[in-house]
């Protein structure tokens, strides 16, 4: 007994592993718990659209003042600089409204996506057969929504350039009499 007094104990760590991994496990189910929020989600909604407003009107603003600069009355303008201005404002536009519908198309699709699935497994698909069907399903569906959405802000593109050059034109005419 006395030996084993006299000898030093190496002291012991606690495990670490247990401890980060109850800490892990607990923040994964708050962060989980949080997400599972309809608020938590039309909070980063909010705020992703305030961001992508923000950016986009400081670059429609500086598109702006470059027009303005381009077409002072000292300098020979022709209307280059005001189609140049009206086919960036119209690409603004068209990627605001592309990002607008995928944000609705995003959970529809999946809805729509998982109907299907569902639909599959009822019929009695075996389950490789379901996972390549599903896989399949995917494909064309992602496709289709990406040629409407190319689509959709193609046309909103065109049609703010062409309404952009129109304003611009009239307000660069409207200064010079």
């Amino acid at each position: 007994m006395e030996q084993q007094e006299q000898e030093p104990t190496t002291p012991t760590s606690p495990p670490t592993t247990t401890t980060t991994s109850t800490s892990t496990s607990t923040s994964c189910c708050l962060f989980l718990r949080i997400m599972s929020k309809r608020r938590t989600w039309v909070c980063l909604f909010v705020l992703v659209y305030a961001v992508l407003l923000s950016s986009s009107w400081n670059f429609i603003e500086s598109i702006l003042s470059w027009y303005k600069l381009q077409s002072q009355p000292s300098s020979p303008s022709s209307g280059w600089p005001a189609l140049y201005a009206s086919v960036l404002l119209g690409a603004v536009c068209g990627v605001l409204s592309m990002v607008a519908a995928l944000a609705v198309a995003v959970p529809a699709t999946l809805v729509i996506w998982i109907t299907v699935v569902v639909l599959l497994a009822f019929f009695g698909k075996p389950r490789t057969t379901l996972v390549i069907e599903g896989r399949k399903i995917t494909r064309e569906i992602v496709g289709f929504v990406f040629k409407i959405l190319l689509k959709e802000g193609n046309v909103v593109a065109a049609v703010c350039a062409v309404l952009g050059y129109f304003a611009l034109v009239k307000r660069n005419t409207g200064d010079v009499e």
